[in-house]
């Protein structure tokens, strides 16, 4: 029963990361394939937004990491024995399809601090679940 609380759980979770990420307000099938916004210069964009506010940089910088602290926290609950290694790859995978997905979709910008912020959110999660003990039920 636990597990299945958990496998309920995890669907809410990812449920709700598509729809902040992938799924925004702005999403419509109408953009697909246009040329979506991307951004390969690490951690530029920073700067320009904290001149936005403090509150805004906040959100998105740790937001990054915050909302992928979960996915590292169930990968460790549901598979206790994978390396630390193979949950960062699962991990950077999730990130990387949300990241094609906001280029695709036109939904958001694909940026490669993104995808080092999540899979540090990961790799949070999975040392709060190594932390709380999880086992496999």
């Amino acid at each position: 029963m636990k597990k299945f609380k958990a496998c309920f759980l995890f669907i809410i979770y990812l449920c709700a990361l598509f729809k902040i990420t992938i799924f925004r307000a702005n999403f419509t099938l109408s953009k697909i394939f246009q040329a979506g916004e991307y951004n390969f210069t690490l951690f530029a964009d920073y700067a320009k937004i904290w001149d936005l506010g403090a509150l805004k940089f906040i959100y998105l910088f740790f937001g990054n990491i915050i909302w992928f602290v979960p996915f590292g926290l169930f990968a460790r609950y549901f598979f206790p024995n994978f390396s630390m290694r193979k949950i960062l790859i699962f991990g950077l995978l999730l990130s990387l399809i949300i990241e094609i997905s906001q280029f695709v979709f036109k939904s958001g910008i694909f940026e490669l601090d993104d995808l080092i912020l999540n899979v540090f959110g990961v790799f949070l999660g999975v040392k709060f679940g190594e932390i709380l003990k999880f086992r496999q039920i």
